[in-house]
Parts: structure tokens; sequence; C-alpha cells
């Protein structure tokens, strides 16, 4: 079994490792994790050093979250892309054809001062009902089974 995981080392994707890792492990899948580091919006040299910093702050996790799966029992692979998430994701699974895309669902946490948690409550409820920008995307065109990872527990 080949489960591809969409893994940014945020919270949201180590919540969706966790699940990987409880709900697929009794398959013993192979698991590729694919992190996307999408491009600045800047052509000087301190978006260049932004872009570095994110590429090494990644690398470095999906490579912990790689080695937390084999130490689970787990094969595990990463993949690294560069440019917009949800094409970058679209397209590894045209080509690997995984036989499930595991994501989370996008959500915001909030930084728990007052009006920040009645904000985040407000937002939490529309949220409730959507996916990200990510989700919804992949969820109207990937061609593999997906599996959306609910955020909003902690």
């Amino acid at each position: 079994m080949e489960v591809m995981l969409a893994y940014d080392h945020s919270r949201n994707s180590r919540i969706a490792l966790d699940a990987v890792k409880r709900l697929f492990a009794h398959e013993a899948p192979t698991v590729t994790l694919i992190s996307v580091i999408e491009e600045p919006g800047s052509n000087t040299s301190a978006g260049d050093e932004m872009f570095e910093a994110q590429y090494q702050e990644q690398k470095k996790g999906a490579e912990t979250a790689a080695a937390e799966l084999v130490a689970a029992g787990f094969k595990a692979k990463v993949l690294f892309a560069e440019g917009d998430a949800r094409k970058m994701i679209l397209r590894a699974t045209q080509e690997r054809n995984p036989d499930v895309l595991v994501l989370a669902r996008h959500s915001y946490k909030s930084d728990g001062n007052f009006l920040a948690r009645r904000l985040d409550a407000l937002v939490e409820e529309f949220d409730h009902m959507t996916f990200g920008n990510v989700s919804a995307f992949l969820a109207r065109r990937v061609q593999c089974p997906l599996l959306i990872i609910p955020t909003h527990a902690e």
C-alpha cells in the first residue's frame, strides 16, 4: 500500500502524521511525505533568504517525520517540490499514483487573547463547513482516494 502525506511540518500536518500512524499501522504502508516549498513573492535577495530558510526548516521537519514513521515500522520517503502547493501535490499524485492521499484540513489556531478567541469561534463555525484552499482544490481534481484529517481538536 502506498500512502502520500502532504507535509509541511506545521501543527496541522503533525496532526495528519499522527493520524497516518494510527490509521494505517496495521497495513505497514510505504508513506511518501510530499513537502512543497512555496516561492516567496519577492525577487530580492531577502526573498531568496526567506525561501532558503523555509526550505531548510521544512526539509529538516519532513526528514524528522520520515524518521518517526520508520521508527514506528513504516517505510518512508520524502519528496520535495517548489511552487504552488495545490498544483505540486496534484502533480505528485498523478506521477506516483498513491493508494490514498492524506492531508490536514486547514484551520486557524488563535493566539489566545479574548478578541482572538471570540473571532476564532466565529471563523471556526464557517471553517467547519468548508475545506481549506488546498484540500478543496485537491478534492475536486485528485484521481486517488483523499483522506482529509480534521484539525480543530487539540
